[in-house]
């Protein structure tokens, strides 16, 4: 599975699934200070799972009906390094397979799976 890491991630969650085997593209690493839409786009020309923190993805997806790959939205705020790493690596374990071309939001409680039609 292959994921490209918006700017909003932190650089930790791309270390710990990086550690776990998981291929990660950071748009922090590669070309800083693209536009939603250039992100998008770069997860899609790499058939990757884009992880992010904004919900601005969430209006690409489901408001101008851009397919993707797969979106993870992170709503992890105010956690430690730690506990992000752990909910993030946790939660692609369990659900990887249902993720590819779903919008999952990642809660510290919940982990929803919304499959595209």
């Amino acid at each position: 599975m292959n994921f490209i890491a918006d700017e909003s991630v932190d650089k930790s969650i791309v270390d710990c699934l990086r550690k776990n085997n998981y291929d990660v593209i950071a748009i922090a690493e590669m070309e800083p200070g693209l536009t939603d839409t250039q992100v998008f786009g770069v997860a899609n020309e790499s058939n990757a799972i884009l992880i992010t923190a904004d919900k601005g993805f969430g209006e690409i997806v489901y408001h101008q009906n851009v397919v993707s790959s797969g979106v993870i939205l992170l709503r992890l705020s105010g956690l430690s390094a730690n506990r992000k790493n752990s909910i993030v690596y946790n939660a692609i374990r369990k659900y990887g397979d249902e993720i590819e071309g779903s919008f999952t939001v990642i809660t510290p409680g919940i982990v929803r799976v919304r499959k595209r039609k």
